[in-house]
């Protein structure tokens, strides 16, 4: 299928995210890809509530089949602003569609900020790679927690923003309007930044043909992909008038497997924190060269073919996964799912407000 293995063996990955629909296919394609090693998920509000987003990543990794890999929630509202999810594209559970399994996985009773930090600072110094696909909360309450994992994060390889498009605001995308103040932290911090924006995850449309592809595996979790889709199908012709939905999460995870599928450019961004029409703005000065020292990238262009093979390949290997039948085992699971996310809502009562304070400086 054209899937190019890496120079330096997998990559050692933490990804953050906030299931969510898109969310999904990139836990699937981090745990399926051979080129990735994933060393954690955490959860982060967005595109639902915190319990829900936590509840969704779980069921995700029951029907992966992800064992000996931590999963623990992270902070519950954005650093200063108010709460905003996005149930017109995911729905009422933040991943409406297919039926989710109860699962059995034990969630990590770390906060997610304390799991990202201390999984950074147990390895060599540049072989961990962050990648949110949420909200940019946990990754800055993170660095300002523990500025020493800055020097030590290889890159920060992110789905948010875009330089020409927007989709929550007429310039602004959802996962950078909804904490912008945090996005401030993480683009402006001295560690690499890859931008992976919308106008480059609208061109990973999953058209017909691309469905056909995932369904024709043939194993539950190609056709709990293909479920996905249908519904994200028919809310983004609904929202945002597309034919075929953007699979916007999955192009970050792609980029660490195979960069020359993602045609990037270095070029200056920062986050608009003020403007009345522009807020949460990823402003990108194509002005000029980038300056020698410039840490951020934006991403350009997609291989489109070569993306969805790597989706396929991932689902391929994932194969047929046993779902847990042990109804009191999956109960104690999302119970504590639940209780734990409730554990890190408290926690950031006291954290938010203070951090808030120091968001833009």
């Amino acid at each position: 299928m054209g899937v190019h293995p890496p120079t330096d063996g997998p990559r050692k990955i933490i990804l953050d995210c906030d299931p969510g629909h898109d969310d999904a296919v990139a836990i699937l394609l981090a745990h399926g890809s051979p080129d990735i090693e994933l060393l954690a998920v955490t959860t982060v509000v967005g595109n639902q509530t915190l319990a829900k987003v936590t509840r969704n990543a779980l069921a995700v990794g029951t029907i992966a089949g992800i064992t000996g890999v931590p999963f623990a929630a992270g902070c519950d509202r954005p650093l200063v602003r108010t709460i905003e999810n996005a149930p017109d594209i995911h729905g009422e559970s933040g991943m409406d569609g297919p039926a989710q399994p109860d699962s059995a996985i034990e969630l990590d009773p770390r906060h997610a900020v304390d799991l990202i930090i201390e999984t950074v600072m147990a390895h060599e110094p540049g072989t961990v790679t962050l990648v949110p696909t949420g909200g940019l909360t946990n990754i800055a309450m993170a660095a300002r927690k523990e500025p020493r994992i800055v020097e030590r994060v290889r890159e920060v390889v992110l789905m948010g923003g875009g330089y020409h498009v927007g989709n929550w605001s007429a310039v602004a995308e959802f996962n950078i309007i909804i904490d912008p103040e945090a996005a401030h932290i993480v683009f402006n911090e001295p560690w690499p930044v890859v931008m992976v924006g919308l106008d480059l995850t609208h061109q990973a449309l999953a058209t017909d043909e691309v469905v056909a592809q995932i369904e024709a595996v043939g194993t539950g979790p190609a056709r709990f992909v293909r479920e996905l889709m249908d519904f994200f199908k028919a809310t983004y012709q609904d929202a945002q008038g597309f034919d075929f939905p953007p699979v916007h999460d999955p192009c970050a995870v792609a980029y660490v497997i195979d960069p020359s599928i993602v045609s990037t450019r270095k070029v200056p961004v920062d986050i608009e924190l003020a403007g009345t029409l522009t807020l949460g703005m990823t402003v990108a000065d194509f002005r000029a060269p980038a300056p020698e020292d410039c840490h951020t990238s934006v991403a350009v262009d997609l291989d489109h073919a070569r993306f969805w093979d790597l989706v396929t390949d991932a689902l391929e290997r994932i194969g047929e996964v046993d779902l847990p039948t042990n109804p009191e085992a999956a109960a104690d699971g999302i119970a504590a799912s639940d209780a734990a996310a409730s554990d890190s809502d408290s926690a950031d009562s006291d954290s938010a407000a203070s951090m808030g304070q120091v968001a833009a400086r």
